[in-house]
């Protein structure tokens, strides 16, 4: 399937597409060069631009732009510690599903964590328009429902085990991309100071 009317259909129609998704065999290099890296790269490299030449909403007032070499090793930093956040979500969600009753496989934790977050990369290209960038905020609480829509066909989640075992990942998650984040940052502040 093409990777952009996957991330679509997961936006627009994901009670369909997780069947489908669950019934798919897969590898972990599959997912991730099918899907994970071309989609993640949407988001990287629409911050770059956004950050080298556009700025934020408020470059009518400041200008909030950064370095053509800041912006771009944000971007690559960035875009890296992605692709490790999707696999140790996924080694996390699996190596949690057998204390909710799911399958422990860490291909099928994979799909759930890589294909929930499709409409959430391709909502990337919003950040070249400075005041649309914050309903990336919204697309990302949507993934929210995407994941609780996701565990029983992928994972054979019993319902009434999947609000605790997605507010266990959902905070998982969080927390991982929060610690991230701060890399990302404190690698910019460095290089603002250096």
């Amino acid at each position: 399937m093409n990777i952009i009317t996957r991330a679509i259909n997961m936006a627009i129609k994901p009670k369909e597409e997780w069947p489908v998704i669950a019934g798919e065999s897969a590898t972990t290099r599959s997912i991730m060069t099918g899907f994970v890296m071309p989609l993640a790269a949407i988001g990287a490299i629409c911050g770059f631009i956004q950050m080298a030449y556009i700025g934020s909403a408020l470059s009518s007032i400041i200008d909030l732009r950064v370095s053509f070499g800041l912006a771009l090793s944000t971007s690559i930093v960035g875009y890296v510690l992605t692709l490790v956040g999707v696999l140790l979500a996924a080694f996390i969600v699996s190596k949690l599903a057998p204390s909710f009753q799911s399958s422990d496989d860490f291909v099928k934790a994979l799909k759930l964590v890589a294909y929930v977050q499709g409409p959430l990369w391709l909502a990337g290209v919003l950040q070249l328009v400075p005041f649309l960038g914050i309903l990336t905020i919204f697309v990302g609480l949507y993934t929210i429902y995407l994941i609780y829509l996701g565990f029983t066909p992928v994972l054979g989640t019993p319902q009434d085990k999947i609000i605790p075992y997605m507010i266990v990942i959902v905070v998982v998650y969080f927390v991982i991309m929060f610690i991230f984040g701060m890399i990302t940052t404190a690698m910019v502040g460095m290089s603002l100071f250096a």
